[in-house]
């Protein structure tokens, strides 16, 4: 049995820049999004072994990061139709039969993250249904991994090494040297994916990096810079690390049978389809709930 777990956000943008067409609201408003990831979702729970799933969602884009860092990710210039239906896309999958994380304090990736720690030992794989690099940093062997639904491509722990040139315990030092830009995470100037990969493939946590380049093991371009650069950030590239480090301890009040997919709800899915101005009927629904 394998647990798959959704990335909420990430499939709710793809499905408002992915579609070209305008899907009007009951105000008008354009909620071509929620269509998109209720028609996707179900799209998914039509693959194979595709049993237990659930969503997460980051209900407010803000969370405990943007207090620790104020150039963190914000809901600062998002598209106001696109912020506006969080909501209305957390219902639509509710309403085809699939659990729903809402954070508010925490990001939708640590809800992910807890999941698949909380319940690795209880499956047969995890499957984070997510490309976003972050989330490489759970990976454990071949019972955690993430799979890009765009690319059709499963990344186990040998395929995050194949990728990023280091281990997934790795990835947040990764991330705090090269940047994220996806979470405004900006890293230190010089250090990009070859020099970090190389270096962390040597020395796989901050502080184990020698503070003197002479010291390094590996050869990397423009040594005694990077050395130096990464020396005098001592303070911010922790706080980097920080913030790029997923966390484990989100509460989650299922428990892994309440994510077990038994099939649409018909009652529950058509009034949310009438609430929306969709036709139910005009929407492929393979397995209906008894």
């Amino acid at each position: 049995m394998r647990l798959h777990l959704l990335d909420g956000t990430y499939e709710l943008f793809r499905a408002h820049y992915g579609r070209r067409d305008s899907v009007p609201g009951p105000d008008g408003s354009d909620i071509r999004a929620t269509l998109g990831i209720l028609e996707s979702t179900l799209a998914l729970l039509r693959e194979p072994g595709v049993t237990h799933l659930a969503a997460s969602f980051d209900t407010v884009i803000e969370s405990f990061r943007n207090e620790m860092f104020l150039g963190y990710k914000s809901s600062a210039g998002m598209e106001v139709e696109l912020l506006a239906q969080f909501p209305a896309a957390e219902n639509a999958l509710e309403s085809i039969g699939v659990a729903v994380w809402r954070n508010i304090e925490f990001e939708a990736d640590d809800a992910l993250a807890s999941a698949a720690i909380r319940w690795v030992e209880d499956v047969d794989q995890v499957v984070i249904v997510s490309p976003d690099k972050d989330m490489a940093q759970v990976v454990v062997g071949d019972r955690i991994v993430t799979y890009n639904r765009r690319e059709q491509k499963i990344y186990d722990e040998s395929g995050v090494v194949e990728k990023f040139g280091i281990h997934p315990e790795s990835i947040p030092d990764y991330l705090a040297l090269v940047g994220d830009t996806a979470d405004g995470v900006p890293g230190l100037p010089g250090w990009g994916a070859k020099s970090a990969s190389t270096v962390l493939a040597r020395y796989p946590r901050l502080e184990m990096i020698p503070p003197d380049s002479s010291g390094w093991e590996v050869k990397v371009r423009s040594a005694e810079k990077l050395a130096s650069t990464l020396r005098e950030s001592q303070e911010v590239v922790y706080l980097y690390r920080e913030l790029t480090t997923l966390r484990l301890d989100v509460p989650l009040e299922e428990s892994l049978s309440d994510l077990e997919w038994r099939g649409v709800p018909a009652g529950r899915f058509r009034a949310f389809c009438d609430e929306m101005g969709f036709d139910a009927d005009s929407i492929r629904v393979d397995r209906w709930r008894d």
